[in-house]
């Protein structure tokens, strides 16, 4: 019980990490959402500073990719620290700060419209040194407008 009492605790602290340390997330008005524990979403919602496309109103590519990079990187980390059970808090604090992204693959799908948007990720394989995640990102309609692979190094 105490172990997953402590999971829970540095991965609210990580979720800290990520929501207000990170000036980049602030910038994009990045909320993380871990009702799940294992599998967190990240909200944020549309605003002038984050179109892309003047005409149409769309969120920018950019916005969409780093969207999905968060979630990735945070679903990899949660995918490491899942094999590490027994291991100290400094040893999965340790693998936190190794945490990089190796290679992100974006497919837009559809334009970026909406008033609020959701990314979720899940793992396809959580290995030593390397995780691979598969994200999403809807849009307040559920609307699917993009979905994305990534690897990032975990170890």
């Amino acid at each position: 019980m105490k172990s997953a009492q402590n999971s829970e605790k540095l991965l609210q602290s990580i979720f800290s990490i990520f929501s207000e340390k990170i000036p980049f997330n602030r910038v994009l008005g990045l909320r993380l959402d871990f009702t799940d524990i294992n599998h967190p979403t990240l909200k944020f919602d549309m605003r002038d500073e984050l179109i892309g496309n003047f005409i149409h109103g769309n969120l920018h590519g950019g916005v969409i990719s780093s969207a999905l990079d968060v979630i990735g990187g945070l679903t990899a980390f949660i995918g490491a620290l899942n094999k590490m059970e027994g291991k100290s808090e400094l040893e999965k604090v340790e693998k936190f700060s190794r945490l990089g992204t190796i290679d992100l693959r974006i497919d837009y799908l559809r334009p970026g419209k909406g008033n609020s948007f959701v990314a979720s990720g899940s793992v396809l394989r959580t290995g030593n040194k390397v995780a691979v995640t598969r994200m999403e990102l809807h849009n307040d309609n559920n609307l699917l407008i993009a979905v994305g692979t990534g690897t990032y190094l975990v170890g």
